[in-house]
């Protein structure tokens, strides 16, 4: 819900309304139903709101604690606010609305920054103390809600998207090239850099403070995941009936709207099992799909299409279902204003979630997500078997970070780069990036199988999910849509780590059987696993058919494997080979060549990597040449 802009300059400068009425006119999509400044001296901060709670002129940002100590504007949903108001108002705090917001500000005044830990829910926060003269900034735990800043020794610049942030009159637009070497490795970008050189993404779970002697922006981590407390006690029945009763409240807790809500259903388990939890609250909840046309697909992707299992679950709750029917052209439409809104680029094809959150967005306002339940009870077993059995913590390493490498790997960076890039770089940054990501938590051991598969976990949960949450949020939000995700509910999240991993994966004793632990190293011949999130699966076994509930995982995505050979082929070639591309001046032009000609023509599966230097272009093209969407 919403969208904020911010500016503070250290050096006591004014802050100019018209600026920053410029920079939250960016981000207008994010809030079509009103908008608000506040602007004293050095500091502004704007507001772009998409109504939710209160929609009434009471819930207005920015907003005030009563004291007069704080300002605030806020992005996001706090679930647990009626019981935090309920506390607060014994303290003799006075509400005049029915909003999250308020609970906040009154939170701060009662409590501090220290208040943000307190709240379940998804949150980017700038709150300004005005008698102590400080700026705080804080993100919810999981890295929901997105919130980037700049700083450039005299002004901090904050923003729910960096679009804003470069409309500042000081800020000039140039590539990073440490995260454009990220990206290529893993199709995302692990630490907080982005494309933007300059730009930081703030971490989850982290308030900073900045005041008029600050030289650099700390980061000060408040919360993180801890899959290495698991309690090997738990009974598989006892496992199974609190993840029920969890999930059931997370998604009751999400439901809390003063406008229409609905949910996305494909046809999965995590998606249906909230559909079915939600449809008891709705009397005709809304849902929506995303299919394909699969005339022209071959291989693997022809069972992509998910409409016929999300039709079957629409039916048994009597949901309202809408559809949306993708074919291979819609990606030339969609691709310029997807890499606009997106701007950090980051995961892989993600255009079907544009358009289906545009066609959510004509019924309801708020949109439920069934992200999350893959990460925290381990839906992607086929990664964690490839390195469970790692002799120690450097193989561990080796092993994953060999996986992770999505796109190109570093032995063929020379070959991707051109000469100017590549004498630019650490080669060796990514892996650097990469281990950091597990060094960051001291906790972490790498001796037993199941202590491999945790790490495998956190560190998923802690850089993939993230991806996922910065698109779903961009793209539902380009079109005034929120979505939630009740999978990423504390005492879920609390719960989920909490349970051992001979739970969560229904073949882990027979694997760990068949290691020879007398042969050093071993290489294992990996087969397709199907065996992820089992408490989960029986969990829901209440909720949704037993034909979904043992159907076999797969992910979202469209079939641009044939896509790219067969009716997108000639627009791949234009954008990417033609005369006019200006990601060349980065990406070796022979090599971008070659990668097309041998998916198109030798039927070697690039798909990913293709998307990937199709969204660089486009990258380049609206942020670098100024073109237009």
């Amino acid at each position: 819900m919403c969208g904020i802009v911010g500016v503070l300059n250290l050096n006591r400068e004014a802050v100019y309304r018209n600026e920053l009425k410029v920079m939250a006119a960016q981000i207008q999509h994010r809030g079509p139903d009103g908008k608000g400044y506040y602007v004293k001296n050095n500091i502004g901060l704007a507001h772009r709101r998409l109504a939710i709670l209160d929609v009434t002129e009471k819930g207005a940002q920015p907003m005030g604690s009563k004291n007069g100590d704080w300002v605030i504007v806020f992005n996001g949903c706090i679930y647990n606010f009626s019981e935090l108001k309920h506390e607060l108002k014994t303290k003799g705090h006075i509400f005049l609305s029915e909003t999250d917001t308020e609970v906040i500000c009154e939170g701060l005044a009662e409590y501090g920054v220290s208040f943000f830990e307190r709240l379940n829910g998804m949150f980017a926060i700038a709150a300004w103390n005005t008698k102590e003269k400080k700026l705080y900034l804080s993100r919810d735990r999981f890295g929901i809600k997105p919130l980037y800043y700049w700083f450039n020794g005299k002004t901090v610049c904050f923003s729910s998207e960096i679009k804003a942030i470069i409309k500042h009159p000081d800020y000039k637009i140039d590539v990073d090239l440490s995260a454009l070497n990220e990206y290529f490795t893993f199709q995302n970008i692990f630490s907080y850099n982005t494309l933007f050189k300059g730009v930081t993404m703030l971490p989850p779970a982290n308030t900073v403070e900045i005041d008029e002697n600050t030289t650099y922006v700390k980061h000060n981590s408040w919360w993180d995941y801890d899959f290495t407390n698991t309690d090997e006690l738990m009974s598989f029945e006892f496992a199974k009936k609190e993840t029920k009763r969890l999930f059931k409240q997370a998604v009751t807790r999400q439901m809390i709207a003063d406008v229409p809500v609905g949910a996305y259903l494909s046809g999965g388990m995590d998606s249906g099992s909230i559909t079915a939890v939600a449809s008891e609250h709705v009397d005709r909840l809304s849902t929506f799909t995303c299919g394909f046309d699969m005339n022209s697909v071959t291989g693997r992707e022809v069972n992509f299409d998910e409409r016929r299992d999300a039709e079957l679950m629409a039916n048994h709750f009597k949901t309202e279902q809408f559809e949306q029917v993708m074919n291979a052209g819609d990606i030339r439409w969609s691709l310029p204003k997807l890499v606009y809104h997106l701007e950090d680029l980051r995961v892989g094809m993600s255009y079907p979630n544009y358009y289906i959150s545009r066609l959510a967005s004509k019924f309801v306002k708020v949109c439920l997500q069934g992200t999350g339940g893959d990460e925290l009870f381990g839906g992607y077993p086929w990664r964690y078997y490839k390195v469970f059995d790692s002799l120690d913590k450097e193989e561990f390493f080796d092993q994953y970070y060999d996986f992770w490498q999505r796109l190109v790997p570093d032995s063929k960076k020379k070959e991707l780069f051109t000469k100017e890039v590549y004498d630019n770089i650490d080669i060796k940054e990514p892996r650097k990036v990469f281990e950091r990501v597990f060094t960051f938590n001291e906790k972490l051991k790498y001796d037993t199988p199941e202590q491999h598969i945790n790490n495998s976990l956190y560190f998923e949960i802690k850089t993939f999910l993230p991806g996922l949450f910065l698109v779903g949020d961009k793209l539902a939000m380009a079109h005034g849509l929120e979505e939630r995700f009740p999978f990423m509910d504390n005492d879920l999240v609390d719960f989920a780590m909490k349970v051992p991993v001979k739970h969560k994966l229904g073949n882990l004793e027979k694997e760990i059987q068949q290691i020879d632990e007398n042969t050093e190293k071993k290489k294992k011949v990996y087969r397709e696993y199907d065996d992820g999130k089992n408490v989960l699966r029986k969990a829901m076994m209440d909720f949704i058919p037993d034909e979904i509930i043992n159907r076999k995982k797969q992910g979202f995505s469209a079939p641009d494997e044939s896509w790219y050979r067969g009716e997108n082929a000639k627009y791949v070639k234009e954008l990417l080979m033609g005369e006019d591309a200006i990601s060349t001046k980065y990406i070796n032009k022979d090599y971008i060549h070659r990668i097309v000609k041998e998916h198109i023509e030798q039927n070697i599966n690039h798909r990913l990597l293709i998307w990937s230097f199709m969204n660089f272009e486009w990258w380049c093209r609206i942020f670098l040449n100024g073109e237009t969407v």
